[in-house]
């Protein structure tokens, strides 16, 4: 079994790794962007866990575009899907379970796990540091009960029910559809704070920024990720709202020995 997974901010990456910890720690995890040097080990795995954010209680383009453009892979593959969210999804998993299962796919079982919010140029889903503490712990212990349901043969499988798929869609869905559809245009980079130090332009998985006259310079396809926005030294990035009002990742919240006891950021 190998795990391949997307993560902007890191949320996904962490639950990808927990679960990991938890199920077999040798296991290999490849991030979907750097699938190529790694694509005959996804060849040739028959088990494949597969994580992934939800924005809008939809996918993120990255995602779509990955799933088809590997069509001729997934065939008689076994997975098992981590969908991660800030708050509610409805049918995280069941979205790419239905598209991989037009590729020949078995759906082993899928998992909802809820995150910090790490958007950081909006208002909406802020919550105190001890709450996001608690939404960490709350999402180790659902990992762990996943692993353990899904070693006995009798894997969690949430979001992939028919009345799940109607509450992601009526839940955000329709009136959101266009947002995740499309890569976005609308990354803004304020000149006057932006200092070109180039980190924006090494992290980003569409390669959708550049260093122009000594500042950052987006292209037109954000896959809405926000690992720029979360990761900028001077809050110059923002794509939803104007302003960054929190930057922070679930490693602050969590350290080698467990959750940290303070705020620090």
């Amino acid at each position: 079994m190998i795990g391949i997974y997307f993560s902007g901010t890191g949320n996904t990456r962490y639950c990808m790794e927990q679960f990991v910890s938890n199920y077999d720690d040798t296991m290999e995890i490849i991030p979907l962007e750097e699938i190529q040097p790694k694509l005959n080990k996804f060849q040739n795995e028959s088990d494949i866990v597969f994580a992934y954010p939800i924005y809008y209680s939809s996918l993120p383009k990255i995602v779509r575009e990955f799933i088809d453009d590997y069509k001729n892979i997934w065939q008689d593959k076994n997975v098992f899907i981590i969908a991660t969210m800030g708050l509610f999804s409805g049918d995280g998993a069941g979205l790419a379970a239905r598209q991989l299962k037009k590729y020949g796919v078995h759906i082993m079982g899928g998992v909802h796990i809820q995150m910090p919010d790490c958007i950081c140029d909006v208002k909406a889903l802020k919550r105190n540091f001890s709450k996001n503490q608690q939404i960490v712990v709350n999402a180790q212990e659902k990992i762990k009960y996943a692993v353990q349901s899904l070693r006995i043969g009798t894997p969690i499988c949430d979001g992939l029910k028919f009345y799940n798929h109607l509450a992601g869609l009526f839940g955000q869905r329709l009136w959101f559809f266009n947002k995740t559809r499309k890569y976005s245009n609308n990354l803004k980079i304020n000149a006057a704070d932006c200092i070109g130090c180039g980190k924006c332009v090494k992290i980003c998985p569409m390669k959708n920024l550049s260093i122009s006259h000594g500042k950052s310079e987006p292209g037109g396809r954000c896959t809405m990720c926000y690992r720029c926005i979360n990761q900028c030294p001077k809050r110059a990035i923002t794509l939803i709202g104007n302003n960054v009002i929190a930057q922070y990742k679930v490693d602050d919240f969590v350290s080698e020995d467990g959750l940290k006891i303070k705020e620090n950021f």
